[in-house]
Order: structure tokens, then C-alpha cells, then sequence
């Protein structure tokens, strides 16, 4: 759920190395074979074909061409050429493609690659023609550059944690609630020592976790672990702080040695921690609450991530829309992104396929024929949105800090083979190298 694929700089690098025929070859995303072919005397506009990908499930995949086929009936000149698929693959054949000058005029991004994709001139400035008034401006800073915006979010989600209700009855603990701080989440965890039966801990390690600490930094004030202009920023107290305060649950038994910490994978029935009884709490975005329901019916419930002297939770974009800066109809894809983003039939299409609607009008129109499990990942949204932190990707050219040098530090601390100290300066040394 959290990890970020490899950076644009490394695989345009690749594909550059490579064949440019490898463009059309295997991993190639399948195509709709029903597109309309309306003539553009009907409105005496020159007709346009438009190229869009996305990645996404099958509810998407239907729910996103239904919408594209509404767009063609109310502009008969504009036809589309979608390109979709899962998310294994996605990026590398996208970034093949820009390598090739040949990507796709309208193309979704996770947010986590956006920064690098802006930097390198990948895409096309989209204001004044997508209008983003009715979008949350914390959500939308993801998507700048220099001040302008290249990508606009299609979807939110808040940023929490989610618990097992039973479990935390059946050994006499109060559940958790919005608004809690980050001390009562030490000290909850603290209070679980002698009391959990063999084989269940309290939490997952996050001492070495990428966006918990985050969280935790975020909501002492400090700020991201870097700055927006490419500098390291992790608050060496903070750090220590918290990588000790882990290190003493790890001694005491509280969160679950290396090898059991490093086989979870969510959602997976036989090895989710979570839904195996062994952890009772885990870090989770709002959208998720869904997928651990259905594994579980009625078992969990959400709460805010905790807090200090600010909020540790934020919202962050599902996934953006972008054009890329090589469309030869870049004009006429900005017109299609803005009728996406804000158009209230689209918004009946689409509904929460990406996410609660960015469009504050869309999304309230939606709220009343949730489902009651759409609702409890609603509640979350709304009560991060009160004071939660502005999410950002980080600046341009850090992924691969994120995707590979923080994982070695976290492995280290889980196993015993380094200590907080020497963690941070492990991260503080890697650093150099993104550093501008």
C-alpha cells in the first residue's frame, strides 16, 4: 500500500538504453475494442482522438470508460483510445513510452511520482483551463510545481490507523479515539505488557517505517523528513525519540520479532498480522476499510492517526490526472480533465472508484448513497480534514531515498543490527546523495 515505485529518472534512463520498439512490446496494456467513431460534421469541429491510461480494477476500468463514452456523446468530435491495466507494470511502460516521446495524452499518477515527472518537464501546466476551486487546497499541493499545476488529484483519503475491537475488549483496553496523542499510544501499548496471550503483540515495529515516522515527526511540528527544495530534514531528537521508544516495545515484547514483523503483507488472509490475530493495530488510509472488512466482517473499526502538539494524519491524494507535455492535443486533453474532475455526471459515473471525489460538491452529492462501509472510511476523511497536515511527495529526484535507502535502515532496527544513532546517520549519510 505504501510503496512508492522506482523513480522516472531511473527507468527513462533504462529505456533509453534499450530498443524503442520495446514500446509496443510485451506488458502492453490491453485496449477497448468498443470505441465510438462519431463524425465530426455533426459539430463542424476537426475530430480529435485522445489517448488516455490509467491502472486500476475492473470496477474502475468499467466505471472509467462509461464515463469517457458520456464524454464522446456530449463532444462527438473527441474519441478515445484508453489504455489500461493493473498496477504491476504500469509505470515502466509508461515511462518507456515518454522515454519514446510517445506516452499518452491524458495519464494517471500516483503521487509519489508526480515531483519527478514535473521536474523533468513531463507534463503540461494545466491552469487556468482545469478549474480547481472546488478541490481542497491540501490535496492539490501534490500536484504543483514552481507555483503551477501539472497534475490534479482525482480522490482523497485520510491517512489513520485501524484497530481489531475484540481483541482490545478481550484483554480489558480501552479502544482508541479521534483525537488521541501520540503519548497515549506509548502508553496503551505499554499497559498490553504481560497481558497479551503467546504469539500477539500490540502494533507492528514502526520504527523504521517510512511513514509512520512521518506522522510522528509531522505532528511534532518539524515539518517532512526533507524540505521541498531537496534538503534532509529528520529531526534528530524526534528520530531518536521515537526509534527508542519502539526499540523498548521490541525488548519488552510489545511488537513482534524481525521475522514475524517482516512477513505481514496486507490484506493477504494468511498473512495480514492483523487479520491473523497477531498484531491488534495497524496504520491504514480511510479507502482501505473496505478491504479489511470484507476479510473480517464488523471486526475493526478506524481512528485518527495520533497527534502531539499538531495533527500526525493528513490527507493525501488517491492518484492524479495529468497531460503529458508532448500531447499534440494537449488543449483538448485539459478540457476533458477539467469535465472529469468537475462535472456532476461524471461524478455519478465515477463515484468513489478513485477515492471520495476531490470536487467538494460531487462528493457531498455521493454521501448520501454510501454504503455503511463507505461511510466509516468517510467518517475518518472528515474528521482528518479538520486540522490535518498537508501531504507532499517530496521534492523531485527522493524516491528512490524513500524506496530503498529507508527499507535498510528499518530491517537493521527490527533485527538488532543497528542502533537509533546509528540509524539516523545511516539516513543522514544516503541523504548526500538526493541532495541538491
Amino acid at each position: 500500500m505504501f510503496k512508492w515505485k522506482r523513480s522516472l529518472n531511473v527507468i527513462i534512463a533504462a529505456a533509453l538504453a534499450g530498443s524503442l520498439a520495446a514500446c509496443s512490446s510485451g506488458g502492453a496494456a490491453p485496449k477497448s475494442g468498443s470505441e465510438a467513431s462519431p463524425s465530426a460534421a455533426a459539430t463542424g469541429s476537426e475530430p480529435v482522438k485522445l489517448r488516455i491510461m490509467w491502472w486500476g480494477s475492473q470496477e474502475r476500468h468499467e466505471a472509467t470508460l462509461a464515463a469517457l463514452k458520456l464524454y464522446s456523446e456530449k463532444n462527438p468530435n473527441v474519441t478515445f483510445e484508453p489504455e489500461y491495466s493493473g498496477m504491476d507494470g504500469y509505470l515502466d511502460k509508461l515511462s518507456t513510452q515518454a522515454a519514446a516521446n510517445n506516452a499518452p495524452d491524458v495519464i494517471q499518477l500516483d503521487p509519489g511520482w508526480v515531483s519527478d515527472w514535473a521536474g523533468r518537464n513531463q507534463l503540461a501546466q494545466l491552469d487556468p483551463t482545469v478549474d480547481v476551486s472546488k478541490v481542497d487546497p491540501k490535496v492539490l499541493k501534490g500536484g504543483q510545481s514552481g507555483g503551477k499545476q501539472y497534475a490534479v488529484p482525482l480522490g482523497s483519503v485520510a491517512y489513520g490507523m485501524i484497530y481489531d475491537k475484540a481483541a482490545m475488549e478481550k484483554v480489558g483496553m480501552s479502544t482508541p479515539q479521534n483525537g488521541w496523542s501520540w503519548d497515549d499510544f506509548f502508553a496503551m501499548a505499554k499497559a498490553t505488557k504481560g497481558k497479551l496471550p503467546s504469539g500477539q503483540y500490540f502494533t507492528k515495529d514502526y520504527a523504521g517505517d517510512y511513514f509512520a515516522y512521518t506522522a510522528y515527526q509531522y505532528s511534532k511540528g518539524k515539518g517532512m523528513v526533507m524540505t521541498d527544495d531537496g534538503k534532509f530534514n529528520i529531526d534528530q531528537a524526534t528520530f531518536l525519540e521515537w526509534t527508542k521508544n519502539f526499540e523498548e516495545l521490541r525488548k519488552d515484547g510489545i511488537v513482534p520479532p524481525a521475522d514475524v514483523n517482516t512477513s505481514d503483507k496486507e490484506f493477504d488472509p494468511t498473512m495480514d498480522l492483523m487479520v491473523n490475530g497477531k498484531i491488534m493495530l495497524r496504520l491504514s488510509f480511510s479507502n482501505n476499510y473496505g478491504a479489511w472488512d470484507s476479510l473480517k466482517k464488523g471486526a475493526y473499526a478506524l481512528v485518527t492517526m495520533p497527534r502531539s502538539t499538531e495533527a500526525g494524519g493528513w490527507l493525501k491524494p488517491s492518484m492524479y490526472f495529468a497531460v503529458s507535455a508532448n500531447s499534440k492535443k494537449a488543449e483538448e486533453a485539459k478540457k476533458f480533465v477539467n469535465w472529469f474532475l468537475n462535472d456532476p455526471e461524471a461524478g455519478k459515473i465515477l463515484k468513489t472508484v478513485r477515492g471520495l471525489p476531490v470536487n467538494k460538491d460531487i462528493a457531498s452529492s455521493l454521501e448520501s448513497t454510501m454504503s455503511e462501509t463507505d461511510k466509516v472510511g468517510l467518517a475518518l476523511l472528515h474528521e482528518t480534514e479538520k486540522d490535518g497536515q498537508t501531504w507532499s511527495p517530496g521534492p523531485k529526484g527522493w524516491t528512490n531515498f524513500i524506496d530503498k535507502d529507508w527499507p535498510l535502515v528499518r530491517d537493521q532496527l527490527s533485527f538488532g543490527k543497528t542502533t537509533p544513532e546509528q540509524a539516523f546517520e545511516a539516513l543522514k549519510t544516503a541523504a548526500e546523495a538526493y541532495e541538491k
